[in-house]
């Protein structure tokens, strides 16, 4: 198993939160909810209830496949979890624009999805 190389910290909660050169986390279980906050803060996004959503659909999928999932199965697991009005991409990107499967899980405190660029 490779070691992630530590970048930076967050200062979050009065901890300082390992972050790779990426901004992911270093260690998964330093996420929480204001964790999450404090990397959404930093991409300029404030979170809402429909970005939680969001984000727990990944956060389930990642528990459940133990992988962050690109975007296709995200849209996938979001139209199956939220309904078809949430299930397409343009919703997704409004919340999370530019890389939506990878800001999202950055957010969510999950690694960097497979075959995002």
């Amino acid at each position: 198993m490779v070691e992630a190389k530590i970048y930076r910290y967050l200062e979050c909660e009065n901890k300082k939160i390992p972050l790779d050169p990426e901004s992911y986390l270093v260690n998964m279980g330093d996420w929480t909810e204001s964790v999450a906050e404090a990397l959404a803060e930093e991409d300029g996004i404030t979170l809402t209830k429909a970005h939680w959503e969001l984000i727990w659909v990944l956060r389930n999928f990642y528990a459940r496949f133990e992988m962050a999932p690109a975007m296709r199965a995200w849209i996938k697991a979001v139209k199956q979890q939220l309904g078809e009005e949430k299930g397409h991409s343009i919703y997704v990107m409004s919340l999370f624009p530019g890389s939506p499967a990878k800001r999202a899980a950055r957010i969510a405190g999950l690694p960097k999805p497979t075959h995002c660029l």
